[in-house]
């Protein structure tokens, strides 16, 4: 299943992540709280640096609607 991660950063920056799947998501999740969350995506390894929360909303987001 795919969906849409929404990543809340320690700088108060939020970053999204469009058509990830939920496994992707839970590895993420997981490591909430640590100060380098990281993950594979596309063969790459990105570091989000520290996440907490992190939230989940399956499907896409529909930005036009006005979310």
């Amino acid at each position: 299943m795919k969906g849409t991660a929404i990543l809340y950063r320690e700088d108060q920056s939020v970053t999204i992540i469009e058509d990830v799947e939920q496994s992707v998501f839970e590895d993420i999740k997981k490591q909430c709280g640590c100060e380098n969350c990281n993950t594979k995506i596309e063969n790459q390894i990105i570091n989000y640096g520290t996440v907490s929360p992190a939230l989940w909303h399956e499907d896409e987001v529909d930005w036009d609607y006005g979310y």
